[in-house]
């Protein structure tokens, strides 16, 4: 089942996890939080920056690849191109989809309902009207 959003901005799902997780969190749901926080980390590691060589002085058998100096792991995230949040998100339904039929054919039907339970909350982000 695929929910169509149009136009939804990134911060908007962004803005719509946090206030689930939040929601979710003072709600004890285990299913919900351990989606929306993935679907989180799946957005901020879209926005890594990868980071500049090492300068020469980093060089060395310590410091493999290393960035080196004050504040150097600080490195502004980019931006998300329109639409890449929402893509992100849909990424990670059709994962927990595909990963729920895989357990169902395995006969593990648990992990499968928990899978799906955790599809349709991050649906719900995309659809708010899809969930109660």
């Amino acid at each position: 089942m695929t929910h169509k959003v149009t136009n939804v901005g990134n911060e908007a799902i962004r803005d719509r996890l946090h206030r689930v997780l939040r929601d979710a969190m003072r709600a004890r749901d285990s299913v919900a939080v351990s989606a929306l926080r993935s679907a989180l980390a799946a957005l901020d590691n879209a926005g890594a920056v990868p980071p500049d060589p090492a300068p020469a002085a980093a060089s060395g058998p310590h410091f493999a690849g290393a960035v080196a100096g004050l504040g150097a792991g600080e490195v502004p995230r980019r931006g998300l191109a329109a639409g890449e949040a929402e893509r992100i998100v849909r990424a990670e339904i059709a994962e927990r989809e595909a990963a729920a039929a895989g357990y169902e054919e395995a006969g593990h039907g648990e992990q499968a309902s928990r899978l799906r339970q955790e599809a349709g909350v991050l649906a719900s982000i995309l659809d708010p009207g899809a969930r109660g």
